[in-house]
C-alpha cells in the first residue's frame, strides 16, 4: 500500500512536465489565424495548442453552439482583422466588427491567447445575451397575455395550463389546432433551471407607485383587472444582475437588487416599481 502511496504521489508530480505547452505565435495575425483554423476544421487537439490545456475551465461546455461556430466561420471568411493595442490584440470578424473575447496577450515568448483574461468578458457577455433574451421574453409574455385576453376575456394567472385544459398561457396543441399564446419555456421541465439564465412569476395585484394606485387584478376569481411580472436572475452575477418588472401597458422596468437577489425578490408581491426602478431603454 505505502509503495502504491509513493508511486501515485509520483506520478501527480511528475504530470506537470506532460502538460502541453501553450503555443506561441510571432504575431497575432497567425495566432488568429491558427485559431480560426481549428475551428473551422474542428479539431480540438489543435485547438488545445492554440488556447492552452486549460481552456476547458473557462468554456466548459462539451460541444460549442454549432450556429455560434457556424456565425463564426462566416464572418471569418467575410472579412477579418487585428485590433492591437500595446502588448493585447483582438480578432475582430465580419461585416458587423464582431470581437472574439478571448484577447492575444504579448510576452518574452511571442503572442497567445489569454483565457483567463477572457473569463471576465465571457461572463460579462453571457449576463448581457440572458438580459437581453429576458427583457424579449417579458415583452412575448405582454403579447402572450393579450392574445389570451382575446380568447378568454381574462388574463392567466400560470404560465402552464393544467393537464386537459387550457388555463394557462402555454398548452400542448393538438395536430391541425392554433398554438398556445406561449410556449413552454417559461415553465422549465427541471424546477431552478430558468430560461436564458432567469426565472419569471406572474404577479397578480399592483401597489401604490404603479399607474392607476394599488389594486388586486383579480376579481370574481378571473384575473381581468390586468396583470404583471417579475423576472430575475437564476445565479445573481452568474445569469443575470438586473431584475425586471412589467405590467399591462408593456412598460419594462429594470433595477440591480444585489447579492440577495433571491430573498429580496419573494418579497416582490405586486407590480410596484417606486423611484428606485428604472424604465428599460429600448
Amino acid at each position: 500500500m505505502k509503495n502504491r502511496m509513493k508511486l501515485s504521489a509520483l506520478v501527480m508530480l511528475m504530470l506537470p512536465a506532460f502538460v502541453q505547452a501553450q503555443q506561441q505565435f510571432t504575431t497575432p495575425e497567425l495566432a488568429a489565424s491558427s485559431f480560426a483554423n481549428a475551428v473551422i476544421s474542428q479539431d480540438e487537439a489543435t485547438l488545445t495548442e492554440v488556447l492552452g490545456d486549460n481552456w476547458r475551465h473557462y468554456l466548459p461546455d462539451e460541444k460549442a453552439d454549432p450556429e455560434a461556430v457556424a456565425r463564426f466561420i462566416r464572418d471569418w471568411k467575410v472579412s477579418h482583422n487585428i485590433e492591437e493595442k500595446g502588448d493585447v490584440a483582438h480578432l475582430n470578424v465580419g461585416q458587423e466588427n464582431w470581437q472574439l473575447p478571448i484577447p492575444m496577450v504579448k510576452s518574452e515568448a511571442g503572442w497567445h491567447f489569454d483565457m483567463e483574461r477572457a473569463a471576465d468578458e465571457i461572463l460579462t457577455r453571457t449576463i448581457g445575451l440572458n438580459e437581453l433574451s429576458a427583457i424579449q421574453a417579458i415583452h412575448a409574455y405582454v403579447d402572450a397575455q393579450q392574445d389570451y385576453y382575446q380568447l378568454d376575456k381574462q388574463y392567466a394567472q400560470k404560465f402552464a395550463s393544467s393537464e386537459g385544459k387550457k388555463d394557462g398561457l402555454y398548452w400542448p396543441a393538438s395536430p391541425g389546432e392554433a398554438p398556445s399564446p406561449l410556449g413552454p419555456g417559461f415553465s422549465p421541465v427541471q424546477p431552478g433551471m430558468g430560461y436564458h439564465g432567469y426565472h419569471f412569476r406572474i404577479l397578480t395585484a399592483q401597489g401604490a407607485k404603479a399607474p392607476g394606485g394599488e389594486k388586486s387584478y383579480i376579481s370574481d376569481g378571473k384575473m381581468v383587472e390586468g396583470f404583471a411580472l417579475v423576472a430575475w436572475p437564476v445565479e445573481y452575477g452568474e445569469t443575470g444582475v438586473t431584475t425586471f418588472m412589467v405590467n399591462n401597458q408593456g412598460v419594462v422596468y429594470q433595477k440591480d437588487l444585489g447579492e440577495q437577489t433571491a430573498e429580496k425578490v419573494k418579497e416582490i408581491t405586486q407590480f410596484n416599481p417606486d423611484e428606485s426602478w428604472q424604465q428599460e431603454q429600448q
